[in-house]
């Protein structure tokens, strides 16, 4: 029988026994003072200087955790916690069901590997969730003596460095992955926060990890492009009929037809559209066609204060400051009549799946990840746990409900909801966009039923009202699964309450959360504030019990699902919402044949079906095989989005390599590596290409064009302007090899007289050096990655040529990556041998000598990078067209 025992049960098997030594010293803590809790936070750091593993430490590191929780939270970790604790140490993933207490389970890893003092990393979908989990467990980590932190995308660049100091740092993946970005973009060493990528717990690892890993993090600057095209390209789109385009429902593509090609020569006044020079007018067009016939309001993105706003498809929240790529934000903003901001140059871009790669050990929890285990695994390297429940789960999954019409459908919904809300049952109907989220608001209304809506359009809410989603009488619509990370707590919840009784009493948040922390001497002000909070926490328990006792009376909470997601996943995280904790709870989806995703398996057909055995509109029916096919459906988009994963991975996985040496070789720039040999290659491989390219080697020195070899030399910025260097004398008796040396030794007696002079007046010319360096750098690499997306823009085409598309941007990419290595060469050179260094004249105000040939070589190297700045002598002028001092 051994040998059929699943692969997760011989994983809980070896856990437990892990498990069974930490409640083993359950008493030994249990009797230490506070003091000498506090104190094995020492004792279990020097254990580790001495030589003992993270391993080593488990059971007593989890054990004073435990203890710990249980004195300032009143909260003891669960048997089944500790196992999920110990699955997270590991580097893996724990999937826990919804209410089993993810967020206090994690104190137990966290905690762990603080104790190295290499940082831990606490990751969550979004800014309160991260801020709210710091505070209530910072209450035992402080508990502890281990440092907390919150990053937040509003922290200065001092709070944002405390907090990654701290041994434990909260915060989103979307600031995290931008904080790494822009560490590897700053000019100088103390402007970086990050200390590295140790270790990081990832709080609903699918949505993370799987869900947002199609979309890349981009840091970007002002482009130059006009807005007027966009207009013009929407304008257009606008005119068009549906016989002048072709949609792909299934990919989201659109294409013009024929006619459209014809429409559009006409609209633009070209000869063929499909000209090399219109590439970008194509781009324009495509993209007024995406925004116009694909992209939705209120589905896709919501129009905020003359803003657009992109929705997170999985989870219905806002992405605020996250902006559609290659000028499909400016064509959705030319569609709505709002502002088009200027396109945007890309300055660093990774994807969340090769930044959550750099860590050196990562993990995630989460209570549905057990479809996505394969491409966890190929990505990551992760597998999955799924870890029991802490009660038996007892919640009623109903099958499908299906309705011929949409409107059917809703009206069912509604009624439902109705016979719940006068019974008093909690229900938490969820809707796949904010524009159904609001259809059924207004059809709940219009029956005059209270509730409260939660989609992107007010997602601050949505913590507050989902965590009173479980209250007699509530009735909650929520979008997709806005609101997770928050427990529904039948009968509400009371902390909920009395926080929101002291604000409404004239605290502020800070206030509160300082009160109710964990601190060994609270001022007078904070007793008071504490005093009232408990007053009004056991005040509103009375409440919530009995609320409760009437909810589970009635079956505990409603889930109705509005329509199947097109992952089976986040179906199964909407249901996850009810059942928490052995409560009791049922779930049913709706479903029409006017469903996207059931018109995507052929619900057209099956509705003719319907309509020519006339089917009553009203009459719900269940058809095995269409909630077969929709199980179907759903399968092959997942399937369709990991290949749409895997092709991004593929292709980032090409600039991770290039990003990897660039940011490697910038970094020892910053921490002040002499590069001065780096430096003099540098100038050897540019003369080495001048010499190469302007003489013939098989040729005598008397055939050499001298003229040619001093129009090179001075256009590679070798030798100063007009300076005729070589000449027939020069050049008597010499090979190639010989007219190389010769100029080698010329070039680095002045290079090496430059740096004489340079320290005469007092300064460091390695500091020179390093800062040339790293601008020339900083320039071509955000000219490279333009060049990349524009490449990989175009490789598609490669297909039809019977090419891989993957393996042409490889070996395309790699190309441009070596050009940029010469241009850098190039680049440097002609700066670093042609900056002149001179000490300040003397005068009021006069700044630091030092900073003068700082300044003077920024601007010769934005000169020679071409760049369009202001130049820094104040003149009003361009760098390119002015002085450059």
């Amino acid at each position: 029988m051994g040998l059929f025992i699943s692969e997760n049960k011989r994983n809980l098997k070896k856990l437990e026994k892990i498990v069974c030594k930490i409640e083993a010293l359950d008493e030994v803590y249990a009797k230490k003072t506070d003091a000498e809790l506090k104190e094995t936070t020492n004792i279990l750091k020097q254990r580790l200087a001495d030589g003992e593993t993270l391993n080593d430490i488990l059971p007593d590191a989890f054990a004073v955790v435990r203890e710990a929780s249980s004195r300032v939270l009143k909260q003891k970790h669960f048997h089944v916690q500790l196992v999920g604790g110990v699955v997270i140490h590991q580097g893996r993933i724990a999937q826990m069901r919804t209410g089993e207490g993810k967020t206090l389970m994690a104190t137990l890893p966290a905690y762990l590997n603080a104790l190295t003092g290499k940082g831990v990393h606490v990751v969550t979908v979004n800014e309160y969730l991260a801020t709210t989990q710091a505070q209530q467990m910072s209450k035992v980590y402080n508990f502890l003596g281990v440092s907390v932190g919150v990053i937040t995308a509003k922290d200065s660049h001092e709070q944002k460095v405390a907090a990654y100091n701290c041994d434990i740092t909260y915060g989103t993946n979307n600031e995290f992955g931008f904080d790494y970005l822009r560490d590897n973009m700053v000019t100088h060493i103390s402007q970086r926060v990050q200390r590295g990528h140790a270790f990081a717990i990832v709080d609903e690892v699918d949505s993370i990890l799987i869900d947002e890993a199609r979309t890349p993090l981009i840091i970007s600057g002002k482009g130059t492009k006009s807005s007027e095209v966009y207009v013009a390209a929407d304008m257009f789109a606008k005119s068009l009929r549906e016989d002048d385009y072709e949609i792909d429902v299934k990919k989201k593509t659109i294409v013009l037809s024929e006619s459209g090609v014809e429409k559009a020569e006409r609209y633009f006044k070209l000869e063929s559209l499909s000209d090399i020079n219109n590439i970008e007018l194509n781009h324009y067009i495509n993209n007024a066609l995406r925004a116009r016939y694909i992209f939705k309001r209120d589905d896709n993105y919501i129009v905020e204060k003359g803003e657009i706003i992109i929705v997170d498809e999985f989870t219905g929240r806002l992405m605020e400051g996250r902006r559609y790529s290659d000028g499909l934000h400016q064509a959705i903003e030319a569609k709505e009549n709002v502002k088009i901001k200027d396109e945007n140059k890309t300055l660093a871009t990774i994807t969340f799946q090769n930044y959550f790669r750099l860590y050196k050990k990562l993990s995630g929890m989460t209570g549905t990840a057990k479809t996505e285990e394969i491409e966890f695994n190929k990505i990551y390297l992760l597998d999955v746990v799924e870890i029991p429940t802490n009660r038996p789960m007892i919640r009623y999954d109903e099958p499908d409900i299906i309705y011929k019409t949409e409107k059917a459908k809703i009206a069912a919904v509604v009624q439902e909801v109705k016979e719940l809300y006068e019974k008093g049952q909690p229900v938490l109907v969820g809707t796949v966009t904010v524009e159904k989220s609001e259809a059924i608001s207004a059809a709940l209304k219009a029956e005059k039923i209270p509730h409260n809506v939660l989609n992107a359009k007010n997602h601050h809410k949505e913590a507050e009202l989902v965590a009173q989603a479980g209250r007699y009488k509530s009735v909650t619509i929520a979008t997709n699964m806005a609101g997770r990370g928050t427990d529904i707590l039948l009968g509400g919840n009371p902390e909920f309450l009395a926080k929101n009784q002291l604000l409404a009493d004239g605290y502020n948040e800070a206030q509160i959360n300082l009160a109710t922390s964990y601190t060994e001497n609270k001022s007078e002000e904070m007793q008071e504030i504490f005093d009232k909070f408990k007053k009004y926490h056991d005040e509103f328990k009375v409440i919530t019990d009995a609320e409760k006792e009437k909810v589970v009376e009635l079956g505990g909470l409603r889930i109705i699902g509005t329509e199947r997601h097109e992952s089976r996943r986040i179906d199964d995280q909407l249901r996850g919402r009810a059942g928490r904790q052995g409560d009791p709870g049922s779930s049913v989806f709706y479903i029409s044949m006017e469903d996207d995703l059931v018109r995507r398996f052929g619900g057209d057909l099956m509705l003719k079906a319907a309509n020519a055995l006339k089917i009553d509109d009203n009459v719900p029916f269940q058809v095995r095989m269409l909630s077969r096919g929709v199980e179907s459906s759903q399968k092959k988009i997942e399937g369709q989005n990991f290949a749409v994963r895997k092709n991004v991975l593929e292709y980032d996985d090409v600039m991770n390599i290039q990003r990897f040496n660039i940011y490697e070789q910038r970094n020892k720039v910053l921490e002040g590596a002499d590069i001065h040999d780096e430096i003099v290659y540098m100038i050897e491989k540019t003369l080495e290409s001048a010499v190469n390219e302007c003489v013939d080697g098989d040729k005598s020195y008397l055939e050499w064009d001298l003229d040619k070899i001093n129009a090179t030399l001075e256009e590679k910025k070798l030798f100063l302007k007009d300076s005729n260097f070589v000449t027939s004398e020069y050049v008597e008796d010499c090979d190639i090899d010989d007219l190389y040396e010769k100029l080698r030794n010329d070039i680095m007696a002045r290079y090496e007289d430059k740096i004489a002079k340079t320290k005469e007046i007092g300064f460091d010319f390695s500091d020179l050096e390093r800062m040339v360096l790293l601008r020339v750098v900083d320039m071509l690499w955000m000219d490279h990655i333009d060049q990349m997306s524009i490449l990989k823009n175009e490789i598609g085409l490669q297909g039809y040529g019977n090419k891989n598309p993957v393996d042409e941007y490889k070996r395309e990419g790699r190309d441009l990556f070596y050009n940029m290595i010469e241009r850098i060469w190039y680049e440097t050179t002609a700066v670093i041998l042609n900056i002149n260094v001179e000490r300040a004249p003397a005068q009021q105000n006069a700044r630091p000598k030092e900073i003068i040939p700082m300044v003077r070589a920024q601007a010769q190297t934005d000169k020679v990078a071409g760049r369009n700045d202001p130049c820094p002598c104040g003149s009003g002028r361009k760098y390119k067209n002015c002085c450059g001092k």
